[in-house]
Formats: structure tokens, sequence, C-alpha cells
């Protein structure tokens, strides 16, 4: 996942009072249970670190998760979504299940930060932070163990495979059984760019649905020289590219932009000879299901009528990835209530505006969730996500520990 930090300028409002009443002490014994474990977390994070693991090949990852849980006395599920992990702490008189999730995959980056704990296995590191995430979980499910004979209802840990892959982790899961039955879903995400203890929250949909495509444009090959004799399916190609940008500019409400970009383009093998085909590669993101379904549209009808009109032919390959994570309102006011109290400073709250994508959305488009962005920049650095020489600031784990349990805490009392 690569997620752009949300302008600080954009802020909607600062929550400095809302209201909420820290119930029997509840955020210093947050703090001291969170406090207790976070040289532990700090040792889990630098291990799975040090063995990253890329797409739906957690093994190793999912094997230390169990361990730790188990330790815990739960009861542990694995092979969820092939090599996700669920657990389920039950509370002390019924209510609603909430989902608190975390991903555990890798990055296939040759890691370049020189660390202690850096990677061992070339080619693949955590570069996202997805090792803080999973450490971070961990933490939340020893306070929420503790605390469980105070909660009205359950909290289900997921522990998921597979977030920066086209084939989704969460969808896997989710078929899996993983959602069934759960009222809500928190999931996070640390951000370098914000100091370590910025708490960020977005309105609406906060990350945008990836969908993915490759077109070939089908032609006659010929010499080079002799263009009248062949049909040219690169200048084809080319034609659609540039007419493909008005998919954006002519085909989108400005209200509900979107994004699309080619990546890849390919076609010929020699200098003198007119290729038979011409392929090209790319991505479109939107920010909402109406934008969509118009941008996919827009496409298919250019690329097909484009090509028909050049002599050519177009195959067309166009998957839907990841829809867009749609934050529940009522989430995030409760998420500002409760971190501001947690943590004694003000949370930031604004519209969201970002085109990465994250496949935590299969769980939002389920049930009402919410996804928290935490600070994790460390002073003296500009990191950031899905860079070789990314260093997230390791104090900001016991920090989403803490925010994991104290929103659910608050959403089952």
């Amino acid at each position: 996942m690569s997620l752009s930090t949300p302008r600080p300028d954009a802020v909607e409002h600062d929550t400095t009072d809302h209201g909420a009443i820290d119930h029997d002490g509840i955020g210093a014994r947050i703090q001291r249970l969170v406090g207790a474990v976070e040289p532990r977390l700090i040792e889990i994070r630098r291990d799975i670190h040090a063995h990253p693991e890329t797409g739906f090949d957690t093994h190793r990852t999912a094997a230390l998760v169990v361990s730790e849980l188990e330790a815990l006395g739960l009861e542990v599920q694995t092979g969820v979504g092939r090599t996700g992990v669920v657990a389920e702490i039950a509370g002390g008189a019924p209510g609603p299940c909430v989902i608190l999730r975390a991903d555990m995959d890798a990055l296939p980056i040759a890691e370049q930060t020189g660390l202690p704990f850096a990677s061992t296995v070339p080619g693949k590191m955590h570069a996202c932070g997805h090792d803080t995430h999973t450490a971070a979980l961990l933490g939340a499910a020893t306070a929420l163990r503790e605390l469980a004979p105070t909660l009205k209802g359950s909290v289900r840990l997921i522990f998921q495979p597979a977030e920066e892959t086209q084939e989704s982790g969460a969808q896997a899961m989710v078929a899996d059984g993983a959602a069934d039955g759960a009222a809500m879903a928190i999931a996070f995400h640390n951000q370098p760019q914000l100091p370590t203890g910025h708490v960020m929250l977005l309105r609406g949909a906060s990350t945008a649905s990836s969908d993915e495509f490759r077109v070939t444009v089908n032609g006659v090959s010929g010499h080079a020289a002799r263009p009248h004799h062949a049909i040219d399916p690169i200048v084809g190609a080319a034609s659609l590219i540039s007419q493909l940008q008005t998919v954006i500019s002519r085909n989108m409400d400005p209200a509900q932009s979107a994004v699309l970009t080619i990546g890849h383009i390919q076609g010929g093998e020699s200098q003198n000879i007119i290729p038979d085909s011409c392929t090209f590669e790319g991505t479109v993101r939107c920010r909402s299901e109406a934008s969509r379904d118009r941008a996919e549209a827009a496409f298919r009808r250019i690329c097909q009528h484009g090509a028909e009109a050049l002599q050519l032919t177009a195959e067309i390959e166009y998957v839907r990835g990841a829809p867009a994570v749609q934050n529940d309102d009522g989430l995030v006011d409760q998420a500002a209530r409760s971190l501001t109290e947690q943590f004694g400073a003000p949370v930031s709250i604004t519209q969201g505006t970002d085109f990465g994508a994250e496949d935590f959305s299969y769980f939002s488009e389920r049930m009402p969730s919410i996804q928290i962005y935490l600070g994790a920049g460390q002073p003296g650095r500009d990191d950031r996500l899905h860079n070789s020489d990314y260093q997230p600031d390791e104090r900001y784990i016991a920090q989403a520990s803490a925010a994991l349990t104290r929103l659910a805490v608050d959403l089952l009392r």
C-alpha cells in the first residue's frame, strides 16, 4: 500500500473537547498494559523485519503470530485466506463483534537501511511498515485480553497476508468467513510523513479503488519502408494512449476525479519492421463506485472504437481490484473522542484525497469501518513508504496498540 499524507492545512477541526470520559481510568490502564509489553513488541517487529515474506507466503510470520496469541491463552484459527490468522477475545457480556485488522506481508524491494535487523532475505523488505502493524496488533491483543471482562461483545483479531498484491489477502480471508458476524472493522497505517504522536482521521474514502488493464493492439506487420502495406499497431497504441487521457479530462466529474496511468508499453523487435501487435498496461484509480463504472466504460469505448477507426483491433483485459476504503462517519467521530482522550492531544480530521489502494476495503464494503493513520516519522528523517531506506519510528508501535485498544474498549462499553 502506498499512501500520500493528507495536507495538514486541510484539517476539518481539532477534537479538543468531545466530552469523552476516562472510564475507571481506562486510558491510564491501557498505557500501563501496553507499556509493559513495548520492549517485546519491538523485538517482534525486528524479528519480522529481518525475515520479510511477500504475498500469501507469510508462513513464518503467521507462525510467530500464532505463538504469541496462544501464549495469551487465545484459541487461534490458521489458514484463513490461505495464510491468515484469526483469534477472538470474548468480553464479559454479550454484544457486537469488532474486527481489528493488521497486514503481515512485505514488498519485493532490496533493503538499503543498514540496520542491524535489516532484511536477511535478498530482494524482500518491510518497506511499508507491515512488520510494525503486526507487532502493534499483538500489543493490542495483550491489553484487550486483560480488559476482556469489562467488554460487552468481542474483539476479532485478523492478521492478513497479501495486502500488497493484486490478488487480495483481505478478499481471501473474507471469503473464508473472517468478516462473518462482525459489526464493525478497524484498521490502521503508519505514516512517516507525520511526526510520531500525531493521529489523522479521514472522512469519506480514505483510499481509491485499484483496477489494472492490459490492451493489445493488433495490426498487420510489414516493412518499415512500406507502411501502406501494413497496419501499424504502434501508431494505433500511441493514438489510444493519447485519447485515454480524455477519460479523466472529459469523461469524469471534476469533483469526482480519478487517475489513469500507463506504466508499460511494448511493441516490435526491430527498427525496420512494423510489428503485428503492440501492448500497453496501466492502472485506473477512483474514489467512488460511480466514478469507477464511468471510467471503465469510457476506457473500453475509446480502446474499441479508436482501434477500429485505424483498422486495428484491441484486446482489452480490465481487472477490477480492491474498491475504495470508505470510512464510516460515526466511527470517525468515535475515534476522535476516544483517541483525544487516550493521548491527551487533539486528533486531526480531514477529507480523504488519496489515490493509493488498500484492500481493507473488502471489510469496509461489508460493515461500518475506519482506517486510522498514525505518525511514524523519525526526527531528522524524511521517510516515504515503499522506499528501500524506510525507517519508521518504533515508538509509534505502542501508540498504535493503545489506539486500537482504546477504540475497541469504547465501542464495547
